[in-house]
């Protein structure tokens, strides 16, 4: 579980450098400029995100402790908050529609939902570690981002068009199919859906 704990504390370390070492960004961008910051930010997210993914496959080989049991309609629930999810996370890219007004930040809404949704079907203690960590992250950001608004920090999206919802309608439910039928398998080695 080594791995998949380096890549949580690596992926939440670099995440949470603007809010709490602002310092320590802005030197990094002094040095690298801001595309290369951006640049670095990228590769070591990406190499976080990979180690996190191995991590938690090794540690499901491995076996863990099994901290709670679900019951099986838990599962159901986790399926249906992953389709709202996908959703949020394509709204996330486009230009404000009314869900992403409402949201205000909606890839932080569609990474609570991922993690919590996993929560409830998924006991093992790898699996407890992963997704509670993100989601702690996630809360912890959004308060963040909070704090940044109301300094003025950081703006809010502001409606452009009801066309982007169905846009993001269309493609999170195309997102969705793509994980639950093949994605979630190829990359994790568990299907969603017992055919």
């Amino acid at each position: 579980m080594t791995l998949l704990v380096a890549g949580i504390i690596v992926f939440i370390a670099t995440h949470l450098l603007r809010p709490f070492a602002p310092d320590l960004r802005a030197r990094a961008i002094a040095s690298l400029g801001k595309s290369g910051f951006m640049a670095v930010h990228g590769i070591v997210s990406l190499l976080s995100l990979v180690m996190m993914a191995y991590g938690f496959v090794l540690a499901r080989e491995n076996g863990g402790s099994v901290l709670y049991q679900p019951p099986v309609f838990m599962g159901h629930i986790t399926l249906t908050l992953m389709l709202i999810s996908s959703v949020c996370l394509v709204a996330a890219f486009l230009p404000a529609g009314y869900i992403r007004t409402k949201l205000k930040f909606p890839a932080l809404a569609a990474i609570k939902l991922w993690a919590f949704s996993h929560l409830l079907a998924n006991g093992e203690s790898y699996s407890v570690l992963l997704f509670g960590a993100m989601l702690a992250w996630a809360v912890i950001l959004r308060i963040t981002l909070k704090k940044r608004i109301a300094s003025g920090e950081a703006t809010l999206p502001v409606f452009v068009s009801v066309t982007y919802d169905l846009i993001a309608i269309v493609l999170g439910v195309a997102l969705y199919g793509v994980i639950v039928l093949k994605l979630h398998e190829w990359l994790i080695g568990v299907a969603p859906l017992v055919m």
